[in-house]
């Protein structure tokens, strides 16, 4: 009984925490990006070029994470031994590979950007353009960010736990998405309110000029 009790005082808990938390999260981001160019520039840009490197390495950490799986597992194979639960395991790198990546890929131009239109307009529309884009794509990255917080939460609460041979509890793997969403959100709106204030985006522009 007392442990039913302080479940559903957790779990309660845990339904006002994660609401209010990540509403504190967004305003943050938000607050303090505005702060990298009012207070201190140099010393906030290295913490947020430092988070979009980290997460890029972690990114690559899985990727190797997956040739490991598929190496041990190719091991297994000729020795006659049993696995289980790889093809999983290697799924949720990849997930976990490309969610980490998205912010550190866009900061360096490996996201695709049809640049004609871009290039072809004035310089004022240029600009108008460049902060539509960016407007709605930190609308959207912070919109997926709060539901896949709130998917990973409702996975937790709910014992999840993955249908294939590793019975892995989904919540766990899920994180690495709600990771890489909110730095990818933070990444958007950093370009957007530098746009916003400089005129021009962070973005490295040596691989997306290549599909003029």
């Amino acid at each position: 009984m007392i442990r039913l009790v302080n479940r559903g005082i957790l779990e309660l808990f845990i339904d006002i925490f994660t609401n209010v938390f990540f509403q504190f999260c967004l305003g943050l981001a938000v607050l303090t990006v505005i702060a990298s160019f009012a207070l201190s520039p140099v010393g906030v840009r290295k913490i947020y070029n430092g988070l979009y490197l980290a997460s890029g390495i972690a990114a690559a950490g899985f990727l190797i994470a997956i040739l490991t799986l598929i190496v041990v597992q190719m091991v297994a194979r000729w020795t006659g031994e049993i696995f289980p639960g790889a093809p999983e395991y290697a799924g949720y790198s990849m997930a976990a590979a490309s969610f980490l990546a998205f912010a550190n890929a866009l900061n360096n131009g490996s996201h695709i950007r049809v640049s004609i239109l871009i290039n072809a307009v004035p310089e004022r529309i240029r600009w108008f353009l460049n902060i539509w884009c960016f407007g709605i794509g930190s609308a959207v990255g912070w919109y997926v960010s709060y539901y896949a917080w709130q998917f990973t939460y409702w996975s937790w609460k709910f014992s999840d736990i993955s249908q294939g041979q590793d019975a892995t509890m989904l919540w766990i793997p899920q994180s690495a998405m709600v990771i890489g969403s909110i730095i990818l959100a933070i990444a958007l709106t950093d370009n957007f309110l530098h746009v916003i204030l400089t005129g021009r985006d962070r973005m490295q522009s040596s691989v997306f000029e290549q599909s003029e």
